[in-house]
């Protein structure tokens, strides 16, 4: 039977969310997984790998990223150099040959599961140099005259942060989904799988002047769910009573991170 993804201890995922990572694993198809800074993309991949009990690779994608890095890189400075040394094997390019996220995850022999982090960081055309090799699970290594063929069809999970439109005929091969920013009642949830025994009134106060300010339309940078799970550490470690949060909104640098919100903030909640 084939093994679905479920929540973790760690990660609380919802219905929906469950549901399209299981159906891009039956499908045998990359997820391509949207959503605002915060909402867990990248630990996703994370939990799916703890669910089922695969090895992660990570991909992670820059600005300077190209599809061939994903797949291998010719080493021929050390080549040269180690034929400028009389070092043994110059002869045997293959010894030069080194595979990348995407050539790794290929040549495992278990199935894993292949995290693309962030691929709207990267120029347009990236998405498209990747189509055959994500297709067809196998890329073609030029000095070695090798096909390097996936042993087990990774799980590939794509993230993006919507900086950039993929192209169309990318999107095709993918299943998609967006994370919804958490309700209050799943964002509870989360928080105590992080810490249970945080005090219910101290959570629901801070829950509440947390999404005040993330309602507010003068806000740049809305606070994730990352920054409210680091602010009730602070609440707690701090000893700050729940009557305090609103009143003296302490700490709460660890939830605003730009000038402007902070003044915000502090003439709207005042």
């Amino acid at each position: 039977m084939q093994q679905e993804f479920i929540s973790t201890n760690e990660y609380v995922a919802s219905e929906q969310l469950m549901a399209s990572v299981n159906v891009a694993i039956a499908l045998q198809k990359p997820l391509l997984i949207k959503g605002e800074p915060g909402t867990g993309k990248t630990m996703l991949a994370q939990a799916v790998a703890k669910s089922l009990g695969k090895k992660l690779i990570i991909w992670n994608i820059k600005s300077t990223t190209k599809a061939q890095d994903g797949l291998y890189m010719y080493d021929t400075i050390q080549r040269l150099y180690d034929g400028q040394f009389g070092e043994e094997g110059v002869d045997d390019i293959a010894h030069y040959i080194k595979l990348g996220k995407l050539g790794e995850a290929f040549e495992d022999e278990e199935q894993v599961i292949l995290l693309i982090d962030e691929i709207d960081k990267a120029d347009l055309e990236f998405p498209n140099d990747l189509l055959w090799e994500l297709d067809q699970m196998e890329f073609y290594i030029h000095e070695t005259k090798r096909t390097v063929k996936a042993k087990q069809r990774p799980i590939v999970i794509i993230t993006s942060n919507a900086e950039k439109e993929l192209p169309d005929a990318f999107l095709r091969r993918c299943i998609f989904h967006y994370i919804d920013f958490p309700d209050e009642t799943l964002m509870e949830e989360i928080v105590r799988t992080h810490y249970p025994d945080v005090e219910a009134h101290l959570l629901k106060n801070a829950m509440e002047v947390f999404y005040n300010i993330r309602g507010l339309r003068d806000i740049r940078k809305k606070p994730s769910t990352s920054e409210l799970i680091d602010w009730i550490n602070a609440l707690q470690i701090g000893g700050i009573s729940a009557d305090e949060i609103r009143a003296k909104l302490p700490f709460i640098g660890v939830v605003v991170k730009k000038d402007e919100d902070l003044e915000t903030v502090r003439q709207k909640l005042d």
